[in-house]
This record gives structure tokens, sequence and C-alpha cells, in this order.
């Protein structure tokens, strides 16, 4: 268990957003922690990608559908060409 020690301001406005949120100190100091590491930190390879992840579309070709078939197809091709020459 932490213990923290606040100036009269940082209690006084820790108080109020507790009443006016009907939440705990201690939600309240751990909601703020995370914003901050959230804003501090780096983010992660799928942070970055989010904007971009589902935002394409093939067209109707149900690509994901057929992946495995498609890649045995691509490797078998792959196997034949080295096979042959």
């Amino acid at each position: 268990m932490a213990s923290v020690r606040l100036d009269t301001f940082s209690e006084v406005t820790l108080n109020r957003l507790a009443e006016q949120r009907g939440q705990t100190w201690t939600e309240i100091l751990r909601e703020a922690l995370r914003r901050l590491a959230e804003d501090e930190m780096e983010p992660s390879a799928y942070d970055r990608l989010r904007p971009f992840i589902g935002c394409s579309d093939s067209g109707g070709q149900q690509l994901s559908e057929r992946t495995g078939t498609r890649l045995r197809e691509l490797l078998e091709e792959k196997q034949r060409a080295r096979s042959s020459g």
C-alpha cells in the first residue's frame, strides 16, 4: 500500500472530483495515472496501426476466407519452380 502527500490545492481538487464523480480518491488517482501513462509512454505497434486496421476493402474478394488455401498454392508454385529449374 502506498501513501501520497498532497498540497492543499490538490487535496481540495481531489475531494471535489471525488464528490462530483461519485468515486474514491483511489479510483481518481488510478485513472489519472493511467491517462498520464498513455499520454507519456510510447504507443505500442498496435496503437500506431489502429487507425488503419479494418479500413480497407478487398472489393468483395473475401481474401481472409481463403488464406490457408492460397498460401498452400503459393508454396506449391514456389516448390515447382525450384524443381523445374
